[in-house]
């Protein structure tokens, strides 16, 4: 039985409700975490609220991140990102007591190889540990050789003298967009996935209509607003060229890739935090679903395709970057998977364009624009709800749509979280299974499960997003590939 508190996407209901002349109070473009954040904001105030993408809800850059709820401990080599740090942590306790089935506590662990390291990491650590609010990821710990190892069974122990812990979070990216789809529609939003906004519909007082097309019939639909929210980030440009085709550039995008391997090359329950890394970045050894995930690049990107894929150079940089902090050296052959997200980077004046992004900040900038197009550009998931909050003030103050009694209700709104199955120990059984054979039909009956209730239109939004195999191991998604493509044939059907 479907979890009660769960509405289920009835994609048919929602394409008559968009087929009436009706003008709704919020229309978002861009279903990733902004903007599916934007909705749950919008519509528990009460507000007539639409949020469309072109693609599966959280498909892009929200299902592809490093899977942390942090405060950006990079962040603390610049005194001017502080600011930014705290702003995280805030947003980090908020997440963790809204949606704890999703967002999790998780310790981290910085080794150290010289006396100079443990020193100067222990004065690092400690200061971003005291710009939280205290809670399950106060303090930190510093470890020494012994304990390091325990803490990490799978580092390299020539030469290394301790390290420091701390803790942030862990959570399912893809799983806190379905969370906070179900609980915009609890609050009455209606939500459509593929359908692109093929115009806008513009007059001298600003946007009246965007049209969508429905990428399974064809239909193009047009649906009026009084505010226009821009929530597409790599492609937020895109959508204001179709306002204005001269206007400049919004965001930059950098592309940030992942490499994942089997666990056994550090089995444990902390995250190894590779302090320095050629490129001037952090890289992180995240233990998740019995599996190491490995990441992440920072390189420029000029265009935002929709399914960016990790070069072979990066690949071979995750590899020998680890591999000076693993005792068992990762080859080649025994990368699983490898996902790659696009990060949309706000393109402040002052910064101009510089040769690279691994330096650029993750704030983010509310952009009005058009008459009544507002553009949220930059940030990451750990700011989406602080994002949606600032978008809705500068709608208010705008006066583009009414003020609500009370304001946003988010800062203490529980998100809906579908526990009707166990996904993670799904995946977890999908991927450790000695043949497809053994776990098709469990696979089979959640992917008509996720085609009924979260949206689900194809295989891949099965097994990359509502199930995490593919981002596990790409062998054993492609086993199943054939079999769940059947289903949501039949289930769509």
């Amino acid at each position: 039985m479907m979890n009660q508190q769960v509405k289920g996407l009835d994609r048919e209901q929602t394409l008559i409700g968009l087929r009436q002349d009706k003008l709704y109070d919020v229309v978002i473009v861009g279903a990733g975490a902004t903007g599916l954040g934007l909705a749950v904001d919008a519509a528990s105030r009460g507000l007539s609220t639409v949020i469309v993408d072109s693609q599966d809800f959280g498909a892009g850059t929200s299902s592809r991140s490093t899977k942390l709820i942090h405060g950006g401990i990079r962040y603390m080599r610049n005194p001017k990102e502080w600011g930014l740090v705290r702003q995280a942590m805030a947003e980090r306790t908020v997440l963790m007591r809204n949606a704890p089935e999703l967002v999790k506590p998780l310790p981290f662990v910085v080794p150290c190889y010289s006396a100079l390291q443990m020193a100067m990491y222990t004065t690092g650590v400690a200061s971003y540990c005291s710009m939280g609010a205290g809670g399950p990821l106060a303090g930190m710990k510093v470890r020494d050789r012994i304990d390091t190892l325990a803490a990490l069974p799978g580092i390299r122990r020539q030469g290394l003298k301790g390290s420091v812990q701390y803790f942030d979070a862990q959570f399912d990216d893809a799983r806190m967009a379905v969370a906070l789809l179900h609980t915009a529609l609890k609050y009455g939003a209606l939500a459509l996935n593929y359908a692109p906004v093929m115009r806008l519909v513009q007059d001298d007082r600003g946007i009246q209509a965007v049209v969508v097309k429905d990428k399974e019939t064809s239909e193009e639909l047009t649906i009026r607003g009084k505010v226009f929210f821009n929530c597409t980030g790599p492609w937020t440009d895109t959508i204001r060229r179709l306002a204005d085709p001269c206007c400049d550039d919004l965001v930059r995008i950098s592309r940030g890739s992942h490499i994942v391997v089997d666990g056994s090359f550090m089995p444990s329950g902390s995250a190894m935090v590779i302090p320095k890394t050629p490129d001037g970045r952090i890289l992180f050894c995240i233990p998740s679903n019995g599996m190491l995930q490995i990441g992440t690049t920072d390189i420029e990107q000029g265009q935002a395709p929709f399914d960016p894929e990790a070069t072979s150079d990066e690949i071979d940089f995750m590899i020998e970057t680890a591999n000076r902090y693993l005792q068992r050296p990762i080859e080649r052959k025994d990368v699983k998977a490898t996902y790659t997200g696009l990060r949309p980077l706000f393109n402040f004046k002052g910064l101009g364009r510089r040769s690279g992004t691994a330096g650029s900040s993750r704030d983010f900038a509310v952009v009005s624009e058009f008459g009544n197009l507002i553009s949220v550009a930059g940030g990451k998931w750990t700011s989406y709800r602080l994002m949606a909050q600032e978008a809705m003030k500068q709608a208010l103050k705008l006066r583009l749509i009414e003020s609500t009694k009370g304001g946003s209700l988010t800062a203490s709104l529980p998100l809906l979280v579908d526990t009707t199955h166990n996904p993670t120990q799904l995946e977890q059984e999908a991927v450790k299974a000695a043949s497809v054979q053994d776990v098709v039909d469990r696979v089979c009956e959640y992917a008509r499960y996720a085609v009924r209730v979260s949206g689900a239109r194809t295989a891949q939004d099965v097994l990359f997003r509502r199930l995490r195999i593919g981002q596990m191991s790409e062998a054993r998604a492609a086993e199943l590939m054939p079999y769940v493509e059947e289903v949501v044939r039949q289930t769509r059907a």
